[in-house]
């Protein structure tokens, strides 16, 4: 191999490294700390709504009261999906959820009439149609899928409790609305994260919006990015009961393999968003008699907080992935629901890098073989 001119420092995963600014998202890994614009996520989970953060994230401050109502009108207005979209979802209805969300998500771009536009003003507009747009096809293919007719939107509920209330026919309690409110709030904007940094690319080759969020959600489908709700809960039903959590993660740990819901890429310390999630899932456990499931989950932080010094901390989609579970959604729509919850920080990002667009364009350094001579096919052996 020839020697090369200066040290090339390889960044595998591109971990540690700053590909642009950002005024949306802080977060301080050794500390657990988020803040979205400013605002911590702490005030946010506890006060704030989704309709209230949606709009802090697309337009940069918290609104007043009547702006507030123009904007949850505006997305209760886009709450509507063309009849060829539902015709598609049902063609393609035996296919995992998400890929059935990325294929609606994708169609949807031939029906939206500011798909060919791409100023601010008009990402802006598909963006709040999105967010309205995703939790309906997620609820309307968990129908057709199971043979029923989808539910139409009820203009009288919040975001968050309007999908409960299409995914299941029936008005949800405050205190469930208001959870599922919170989790959406938790998962809108997460810095530069693995979908989020694909939306990014996508949008840095001038491509419109729906592209990247349908190139977002692709990479949100595979379970090292999206998956660790779903997995927390196989894990909790393969433990059974909270007394077997500690050998569990004996046998986990011995065989050098993770444990599901512990550790995150960003955060050495514990994700500041599991705790109100955490809550959620104690109160929702006791409720619906299966406290089990709250007892398993606290007997594992127990047994994995020797390794809490390494920065292995539980992550938001450890409690996420029960509260799901304990208000009976299908363990394969626990990622759809993070990308309902994702769509504004998705926008927004992608808002942010056609601001001062540029290609993003990484190099790889080459490791293969050094130049040879080409042998016709009949000379080789």
């Amino acid at each position: 191999m020839s020697d090369t001119p200066e040290k090339i420092e390889i960044h595998r995963g591109l971990k540690g490294v700053y590909f642009d600014r950002s005024k949306v998202c802080y977060i301080d890994g050794r500390a657990g700390e988020l803040r979205y614009r400013g605002y911590s996520i702490h005030d946010l989970a506890q006060q704030s709504t989704f309709e209230e953060t949606c709009f802090l994230l697309l337009k940069g401050e918290l609104p007043a009261r009547n702006q507030l109502e123009a904007f949850t009108n505006e997305l209760r207005s886009a709450r509507t999906l063309p009849r060829d979209i539902l015709e598609i979802i049902r063609t393609v209805r035996n296919a995992h959820p998400m890929d059935v969300l990325r294929t609606a998500v994708s169609a949807l771009a031939a029906f939206d009439p500011d798909t060919a536009d791409k100023s601010a003003a008009a990402t802006l507009r598909k963006g709040i149609r999105l967010t309205s747009q995703v939790p309906m096809i997620v609820a309307a293919h968990e129908h057709i899928r199971n043979g029923r007719a989808p539910v139409a939107p009820d203009p009288a509920l919040g975001h968050a409790a309007n999908f409960l209330w299409m995914l299941q026919g029936r008005r949800p309690g405050e205190d469930t609305a208001r959870l599922m409110d919170t989790d959406m709030i938790l998962h809108a904007e997460h810095g530069s994260n693995a979908s989020t940094f694909t939306a990014r690319v996508v949008a840095g080759t001038d491509a419109d919006l729906h592209s990247a969020v349908t190139a977002a959600i692709a990479a949100l489908s595979g379970p090292a990015h999206g998956g660790a709700a779903e997995n927390v809960m196989h894990m909790a039903k393969e433990i059974g009961e909270a007394s077997q959590a500690a050998e569990y993660v004996k046998r986990k740990r011995a065989a050098k393999e993770a444990v599901m819901g512990f550790g995150h890429r960003v955060y050495r310390a514990e994700d500041p968003r599991a705790r109100h999630m955490r809550a959620g899932v104690e109160k929702l456990s006791i409720e619906m008699g299966q406290p089990q499931w709250y007892q398993i989950l606290e007997a594992l932080v127990a047994a994995m907080k020797p390794y809490a010094r390494h920065g292995v901390n539980v992550n938001v989609d450890f409690y996420a992935g029960v509260v799901y579970y304990l208000n009976g959604i299908p363990p394969d729509l626990f990622v759809p629901i993070f990308a309902i919850g994702r769509v504004p920080g998705w926008a927004v990002s992608v808002l942010e890098q056609t601001e001062n667009n540029i290609l993003i364009r990484p190099l790889t350094m080459y490791n293969g073989p050094e130049p040879r001579p080409y042998v016709p096919l009949d000379g080789r052996g």
